[in-house]
């Protein structure tokens, strides 16, 4: 799932032949490629250890720092759901009960079966012993 990213605000401005020309933003681009493991600068707390994902290596020491990251991570993934939520196409009271009472409906038809076929094969094995 793709993170949702806040729009930025670029200014353009126009040469003399009117063609546009985009302001220099100084944000990061909004792909970048995985780059090997950087060090982080060591907290107070302890070392942070990064490993590098290309090798497989997906843990991380948890520090102070890093719980930080998994609050943020997670308001972040709340929003999303918030968002995702509010696509979503409820069913109307109508559809509601006619599914659910197409559902009740098979249910009984496949116990009903069931039961049958236990109660057949149950016989029999008092027939064979």
């Amino acid at each position: 799932m793709g993170r949702l990213k806040r729009k930025k605000t670029t200014s353009k401005k126009k040469k003399d032949n009117g063609a546009p020309v985009q302001a220099d933003n100084k944000a990061a681009p909004a792909h970048r490629p995985p780059a090997a493991a950087a060090p982080a600068a060591p907290s107070k707390k302890g070392k942070i250890v990064l490993f590098n994902r290309a090798a497989g290596n997906n843990a991380k020491q948890v520090t102070g720092k890093q719980s930080k990251n998994i609050i943020d991570k997670s308001l972040q993934f709340l929003r999303e759901v918030k968002v995702e939520l509010k696509k979503v196409t409820w069913p109307s009271r109508k559809q509601t009960i006619g599914s659910t009472a197409v559902v009740i409906i098979l249910v009984m038809i496949i116990s009903l079966f069931l039961g049958i076929v236990d109660f057949g094969l149950s016989s029999f094995i008092r027939v064979i012993l």
